[in-house]
Order: structure tokens, then sequence, then C-alpha cells
């Protein structure tokens, strides 16, 4: 697939899917999958095959061409980029008090896909629940003490210090510091 698209079509759906005040069990029941499958492809913590993919599109009563013509500005063929500070977008992955995510580049590199994020967290802010994503992950705290859980296990990190692990092992972080902290985090696919 071109560039970034992999990374943008979980996006894609969840903002045509709020636009259009759709639940995420009404668009389940529609494209005939679980809730829980949306939710990850909305926060990209998986990639949709083909059916499921066309099931949501369909169940988002939209065209095909039009979905994916909708998201040809992100494209860029060019071999130099630069994102200035403030030109991040932010979104939502997940409804968890005190987190604050901000895209700085997604793009596919050959035949893998990087989504590259800033992650803020506000002084004491943490997951709950452990998760999975399908990605390798690289995490990298540039400012604020965090405290990263993978498995059984619990690591502490600060500013300067870079995390590497394979995210289909469940895992969760929390601020343990006492200030807000700042994560720049790459998902390789």
């Amino acid at each position: 697939m071109h560039e970034d698209l992999i990374l943008l079509i979980g996006q894609h759906i969840k903002s045509k899917r709020t636009d259009k005040n759709i639940t995420l069990e009404e668009l389940a029941n529609r494209a005939g999958v679980t809730k829980g499958l949306i939710s990850q492809i909305e926060n990209n913590r998986t990639v949709p095959s083909l059916p499921v993919l066309f099931n949501l599109i369909h169940g988002l009563n939209e065209d095909i061409k039009t979905f994916f013509d909708d998201m040809h500005e992100h494209f860029t063929n060019g071999h130099v980029l630069i994102i200035r500070k403030g030109e991040e977008k932010a979104f939502e992955k997940e409804p968890v008090k005190g987190f604050s995510y901000k895209r700085i580049l997604t793009k596919s590199l050959i035949t893998q896909a990087v989504d590259f994020v800033l992650l803020e967290l506000k002084k004491g802010a943490g997951r709950k629940q452990m998760i999975r994503t399908d990605a390798f992950e690289c995490k990298h705290v540039l400012k604020g003490k965090i405290e990263y859980e993978i498995e059984k296990e619990k690591f502490t990190l600060e500013a300067g210090d870079t995390l590497f692990f394979d995210g289909r092992a469940r895992h969760r972080l929390r601020n343990i510091g006492n200030s807000d902290a700042s994560l720049l985090v790459v998902y390789l696919f």
C-alpha cells in the first residue's frame, strides 16, 4: 500500500464513524465484527484484513473509492520531510485520563510501516489495563520519570532512556515522576 495508508486507515475509520455519530457497537453490528476489533483498528493496534476493512467501509455507508480518495492529502513521495515544532497532530488513541498523543510522522518504509508519536503524560497518569499492539515499540523518554510494566517485569525510565520491545507482550505505563512526562514513541509494524 502507498506510504502511510495502512496506519491512517484506523484514524480515518474513527473520524468517519464519529462524524456520523455511529457508535462502536453499531458499526460492529453492521460490519459483523466485535467492538474490540474496531477499537484496536482505530487505535492502530492492529491492521484490518481486506474483508474486514470493506465491511467497515460499507458499515459506515461509504463508497470504497471515496473513502480512499479522502485520504490522498496525507501522501507524499518526497525524500526529505521536516516536521516543525507545533505541526504534530493531536489524536485520541484511548480514553485514559492525563494522556495526550500527538502524531509526529507516519510513514511506510519499503514493506514496513512506522508510526512516530509524541506521548505526553500528566503527573500521576497511568494505564490501568495491560494492552498489546501488533508492532515493535521504541520509547524514548524526553522528560520526566515513567514506569513501564511488560508482562510481569517493571522498568523505571528517566529522560534520555530508551526502551524497545515487542508490543505483542502485555504492557502498560504510568508517570511516576513529580511532573509531566513526555516520550517519543516509534511503532514498527
